[in-house]
């Protein structure tokens, strides 16, 4: 009797042993899905995640777990973003949170995860401030302000330009970047006239910071906008003759050409235009980053973006991390990504621990700048002006007749 009861306790303990191994590791994703936001973002981080989410379980998941992905919509709200990371850290039991598009937002996400100490991975958000907090929580495999402002300063000098006008958006991002050019452009332009004018993220009619420019165009004007702002920015520019145009460049810093609405809300507006890209069909890619893209065109049926790459290195870097420690910790998982060596969909990086704007940030991210020069044109068939990694080629780049 003693030894069935024995057994019968062990067959308790060995079952209870194996649905605690099969539960799920659970990830909140806080995104933007309605507006105010960048919802065109956040549709694609989804599905970034989804994908490589998909993939993860398909083998077998982490650990033996599968992964559960938790949405939260943010509306591209910063106190939104605090309640959602504070739901899916308090409420949901999150191992990590990813997801975050918009910098504003991050800023605001960030001190959340800072006082759970929850580790927090920065799927898109471009502000160096998100870096400059210096949380150790928080890890960044994207693009920085400092990073394409350079970039495009450089561009900009190439292009030997005399005035520029940028217009950004009216948040930590935008306002952050546009500053940022105008630093770069007095070390490597000079003698470029630079100013830049904020405009609402939220507005609808930027009309009246457009019509001066048509008498006195300059001879560049940048965007440092998100959607749907940064689109009708694009159509009252080309509506008002000012740009693109025979006097006047239009380049995008906001890497927003290879949206999928992109050209069914600018249409000729976007034509000319050039753009800093942090992806670009012709930029080496490792085997696992092709599956992914060739997921997203299957499902989709359209080329995929750089979003959806961010987001599928976003989880598949907590989910690494998590079978590196062994462990779905916090603090374990933390330590395993400040020193891990990461190969993801993008490629191979670790993260930098200089404090700055560089900490725990993948410092030479690659990207490109290229040209569209025809409505409708998919990413594949633009003119690569810079290659990841070499010199620009400014004698690639056309203007409009007129």
């Amino acid at each position: 009797m003693k030894l069935l009861r024995f057994a019968a306790a062990v067959s308790a303990v060995v079952l209870a042993s194996s649905a605690h191994a099969a539960d799920p590791i659970v990830i909140g994703v806080s995104i933007a899905q309605s507006p105010p936001g960048s919802v065109v973002q956040g549709t694609q981080v989804k599905d970034g995640v989804e994908i490589i989410a998909k993939m993860i379980n398909d083998k077998g998941g982490v650990l033996g777990r599968p992964l559960k992905i938790v949405y939260e919509d943010n509306q591209g709200i910063p106190e939104k973003g605090r309640a959602a990371a504070e739901k899916l850290i308090s409420r949901d039991k999150v191992v990590a949170v990813t997801g975050g598009h918009q910098s504003s937002v991050c800023l605001a996400e960030i001190e959340v995860a800072h006082r759970y100490k929850v580790p927090y991975v920065n799927t898109n958000c471009w502000s160096d401030d998100v870096r400059i907090k210096g949380y150790p929580e928080v890890f960044n495999p994207v693009n920085y302000n400092t990073r394409v402002s350079s970039a495009m300063a450089d561009t900009i000098a190439a292009l030997k330009v005399k005035s520029v006008i940028a217009f950004a958006e009216n948040t930590d991002y935008g306002i952050g970047q546009a500053k940022l050019l105008g630093d770069f452009l007095k070390k490597t332009a000079p003698q470029t006239q630079y100013k830049y004018v904020a405009l609402d993220r939220a507005g609808k009619d930027f009309t009246p910071a457009v019509l001066p420019l048509r008498g006195n165009p300059p001879d560049l004007v940048v965007n440092i906008m998100l959607p749907p702002a940064a689109y009708i920015l694009m159509n009252q520019l080309y509506e008002q003759g000012v740009a693109p145009s025979a006097k006047t460049w239009f380049y995008d810093g906001a890497g927003i050409a290879d949206y999928p609405d992109f050209w069914k809300n600018v249409k000729e507006a976007g034509k000319y235009m050039l753009a800093f890209g942090l992806y670009h069909p012709q930029m080496p890619m490792p085997q696992l980053g092709l599956d992914v893209g060739a997921a997203y065109q299957k499902q989709a049926n359209t080329e995929p973006n750089r979003l959806i790459f961010q987001a599928a290195d976003s989880v598949l870097l907590i989910a690494r991390a998590i079978e590196e420690a062994k462990s779905t910790d916090s603090a374990a998982i933390i330590k395993t990504l400040q020193g891990m060596q990461f190969e993801g969909v993008r490629g191979k990086f670790g993260f930098s621990q200089q404090p700055g704007y560089t900490y725990q940030q993948w410092v030479d991210i690659p990207y490109v700048t290229y040209q569209l020069t025809e409505v409708d044109q998919p990413l594949s068939k633009t003119t690569l002006i810079q290659a990841s990694g070499q010199p620009l080629q400014i004698d690639k780049v056309v203007k409009p007749a007129k």
